[in-house]
């Protein structure tokens, strides 16, 4: 088990393999939110779903819009939210799964960002959208929550996550801040493996490295975790067929904006981090083809026992 110490400045370190997230880190994850959100509303987000995810491709979806709402309803129902219940959006973006939680399920939603920006424009969607009275949007850090054990019925997390170092943290929080018999769902990205032949690393370092995430767990790494910390019923489905689409559809986006890209670095327009997050769009796609990582969907929870 990782062991934390506390430095001389007041951070907590980790002792063992794993570290939990720093100050430099959440700054860096919100500076890349703050500086890439044009790229994310205009190239992929746009027509109002407010989704910064890859959506999910099944059966009734026909369209990228489609497929970036039915992700919102596959999690609904794993996570059974019914009218009133309280959810906790961990890494809410823009706030969309919590506006359409609270329009579509009648749930009751706060969410936390690390980016100040991004509040705002939930709280200014949800007041276009008649949600304001059901939600709630507020700067926090998920590894370590300022709510009170036993707060939500619900953690809901989309591709948020895997920017944590520590994802036994989440868990822990999540286990903490839930009720009994609350339940944990989410869709993230994972590692096939933790040994990866060093091509396949070298691309998955490659692309996470763009989109400011220190690492991904397995599956099965995830799976020992959440198990760990107490969840119960742990369920976890393979969805990456359900993503396949839209890492297409992305990587076909970044084929045809390089012309733009490089005018844009060219003439200073594009950051560090607007660049990398341009070169992401084709490296996820390469990773991916190159079966270096997973799309996972992820429920399990608290026993109606646990105090």
């Amino acid at each position: 088990m990782t062991q934390t110490v506390a430095d001389s400045t007041g951070e907590v370190q980790s002792t063992g393999s794993q570290t939990v997230d720093t100050a430099a880190d959440r700054a860096s994850i919100a500076a890349y939110y703050r500086q890439t959100q044009w790229q994310y509303y205009g190239l992929w987000s746009g027509r109002g779903t407010l989704a910064l995810h890859y959506g999910y491709w099944d059966g009734d979806v026909r369209s990228h819009r489609a497929a970036l709402l039915r992700l919102n309803a596959v999690l609904a129902q794993r996570a059974e939210i019914t009218a009133g219940q309280r959810v906790l959006d961990a890494g809410c973006g823009w706030g969309g799964s919590s506006i359409w939680l609270a329009r579509e399920r009648d749930a009751r939603c706060v969410g936390v960002t690390l980016e100040t920006a991004q509040a705002g424009v939930g709280r200014m969607m949800a007041r276009r959208r008649k949600v304001a009275d059901k939600t709630d949007f507020a700067l926090g850090d998920f590894g370590c929550l300022p709510f009170a054990d036993a707060s939500f019925d619900v953690v809901w997390a989309v591709e948020s996550v895997c920017h944590a170092r520590d994802k036994r943290a989440f868990l822990a929080e999540a286990m903490r801040v839930l009720a009994p018999g609350g339940r944990l769902v989410l869709a993230d990205f994972f590692r096939r493996d933790r040994n990866l032949p060093a091509d396949q690393e070298r691309l998955l370092r490659q692309w996470i490295g763009e989109w400011k995430v220190a690492d991904l767990a397995s599956l099965a790494e995830f799976e020992r975790d959440a198990v760990a910390v107490g969840l119960a019923d742990v369920a976890i489905e393979d969805a990456t067929d359900r993503i396949r689409p839209s890492a297409k559809r992305l990587h076909r986006t970044g084929l045809w904006t390089a012309p733009l890209a490089g005018l844009f670095r060219l003439v200073g327009l594009h950051s560090d981090h607007q660049q990398a997050n341009w070169r992401s769009s084709m490296s996820q796609y390469h990773a991916l083809q190159a079966d270096a990582w997973r799309y996972g969907v992820v429920s399990a929870r608290k026993p109606a026992a646990a105090g």
